[in-house]
């Protein structure tokens, strides 16, 4: 792998002056005296902080606007891709993302996590290429916890109307050929979206358009819901969304703080970014609302929010303060209109907004990134040219190949519920199982 001395953008991670090894350095054993304690317990938290996002934060984010008869199927889908993700990643994903080998996909060193090693009586243990001062398992727990977000994300958009059984295979299929690579291409420093230097502090691209693309995709194949445009689908509990909002704005600080992979000043203005975007999707959206409205909803502030985290993730650790409440509040006037405006003339039932509010968003922020990256932070200079070349790589790469996925998965096992399910609701069709009174 060539050497580099200029800043780059390592995995998700903070972008640090690299000076890579040779591809067969990769991975390596070291002392304990070589890692850096502060740096891996800040890691081991933000990894919690970025699980705590779908577990249970996006499980409760989207129980609360599906119908009370599809609330348990939700919080399953939620809670079997997070197992079915975490399988995968164990036996071949983490080393197909996040070993080198050629531009396009990584090697096979770490299946099963092989050479993750921890020997006490030698006082050495692994680290990766990509964190060389922390535990590499420490590294392959909190890339897992971004695998694990972006296929949870794409439930959203297919809730209510799929098969318990073919969502569950489906996203082990997409999360070995579209996330693996996706993410590959953007953060191993070999790939070839990351040696044209497209900058993605924490899951701009590999993570929200990736998401929204494959969510669209996936709402076009499933086709409407039955009754969708002519009913009122009540949503079942607010509340359970707001809660579910809040706990992906403190988990957030996991996501992209943690990105920094160290303890630093890095780390803090990245969290300091986070939260200003988040305070001005938030209010983004609902000036949005106000405009065409007169009034502001409560699902409209927890979107919002959202879309400015989204928007703002793979900008944080290469912006300002300013720049970053700018950020957000873009995101939330735009991806208001992505919920609304586009998404009727789109005419797909994407259920609960996934493109509209990540896809968009993603698009936004990765763009925004280009534009307003600060030097003085990062040491990083914006492409536009290679940030635009990115978000249509990924958003073309993963619609393409989710509409393949899901064809094969309806070839296979059928991915769609029958009427009659549908109109009985997935929590007893699917699970037998139904939420108390």
């Amino acid at each position: 792998m060539e050497m580099r001395s200029r800043w780059v953008r390592r995995a998700p991670g903070v972008a640090l002056l690299a000076l890579l090894p040779a591809a067969g350095q990769a991975q390596q054993m070291v002392g304990f005296a070589a890692i850096d304690k502060a740096d891996t317990v800040w890691v081991l938290v933000a990894t919690a902080l970025v699980l705590l996002m779908t577990l249970p934060g996006v499980a409760l984010f989207y129980a609360g606007m599906v119908r009370r008869k599809n609330v348990l199927n939700t919080l399953a889908a939620v809670l079997g891709a997070a197992c079915v993700v975490s399988v995968v990643w164990f036996a071949v994903g983490y080393s197909l993302a996040f070993t080198p080998s050629s531009r396009w996909i990584g090697g096979l060193e770490r299946l099963w996590f092989g050479g993750l090693d921890y020997q006490l009586a030698q006082q050495q243990l692994a680290v990766s290429h990509m964190a060389p001062h922390i535990p590499e398992a420490a590294y392959a727990l909190f890339q897992l916890t971004f695998a694990i977000i972006t296929a949870a994300l794409i439930v959203g958009a297919l809730v209510e109307r799929m098969r318990f059984a073919a969502l569950m295979l489906f996203m082990a299929l997409w999360t070995l050929l579209v996330y693996v690579p996706v993410a590959h291409w953007v953060w191993e420093p070999g790939g070839w979206l990351a040696r044209m230097g497209a900058l993605d502090f924490a899951g701009g691209a590999v993570v929200h358009v990736n998401a929204g693309a494959a969510g669209l995709a996936c709402a076009c194949y499933l086709g409407k819901r039955t009754g969708y445009g002519r009913e009122a689908f009540q949503p079942y509990n607010l509340g359970w969304t707001m809660l579910g909002a809040c706990l992906l704005w403190v988990g957030w600080f996991g996501f992209n703080g943690g990105s920094a992979l160290a303890a630093d000043g890095r780390a803090a203005l990245a969290m300091v970014v986070t939260h200003l975007a988040a305070a001005g999707g938030a209010l983004g959206w609902a000036l949005g609302e106000w405009l065409l409205h007169r009034r502001m909803s409560v699902l409209g502030l927890c979107s919002g929010l959202v879309a400015g985290l989204v928007a703002v993730t793979p900008a944080a650790g290469f912006v300002d303060m300013g720049a970053g409440l700018l950020i957000g509040t873009i995101a939330g006037l735009v991806c208001y209109w992505g919920a609304t405006g586009f998404k009727r003339w789109l005419g797909a039932d994407d259920s609960l907004d996934v493109f509209g509010v990540h896809g968009i968003g993603g698009i936004v922020g990765s763009l925004l990134t280009g534009v307003l990256v600060s030097g003085t932070i990062s040491g990083a200079s914006g492409n536009l040219l290679a940030q635009s070349v990115a978000v249509v790589a990924v958003a073309a790469f993963s619609f393409a190949a989710t509409c393949v996925l899901m064809w094969l998965t309806d070839r296979l096992v059928g991915v769609r519920v029958d009427a009659q399910a549908e109109q009985q609701g997935l929590d007893i069709s699917e699970h037998r199982e139904h939420v108390g009174a």
